[in-house]
């Protein structure tokens, strides 16, 4: 199994208008609160949304009027915190599952993108 510890976060990508008004709601009404974010190789523009220390919902900026990237309508995918990141390549390896892995914060976490059967993008982050 990919040593799955829980939901790492969700990602919502909004027309540029929205942006605002969408970051707005999660903290004036939901509670949450701005903190880092990384550098985007694909130069999206957003924010992470903080409960805690955790970054829980990933904000960035799509297309105006449609689909915004990855996924159906505003939702892009689900996250999920990791481990055992080789038996995981390995498996998906091995079933010819295609998919696209990321190295960020210089290889501090790897993540492993997959299309489940529905085509909803899921993302496994793993931690180092």
């Amino acid at each position: 199994m990919a040593g799955v510890r829980g939901l790492d976060h969700i990602n919502l990508r909004v027309p540029t208008d929205l942006l605002e008004p969408v970051r707005a709601f999660y903290i004036d009404m939901v509670g949450l609160h701005d903190g880092p974010r990384p550098s985007m190789s694909s130069g999206s523009h957003g924010y992470w949304l903080y409960a805690g220390n955790a970054a829980v919902v990933h904000l960035s900026t799509g297309h105006a009027g449609g689909s915004c990237g990855e996924g159906n309508g505003y939702f892009s995918h689900v996250a999920f915190a990791c481990t055992e990141l080789e038996t995981t390549r390995a498996r998906l390896d091995q079933a010819q599952v295609p998919h696209r892995i990321a190295v960020l914060d210089d290889g501090a976490q790897v993540q492993i993108f997959v299309v489940d059967p529905a085509g909803i993008t899921v993302e496994l982050n793993f931690r180092r």
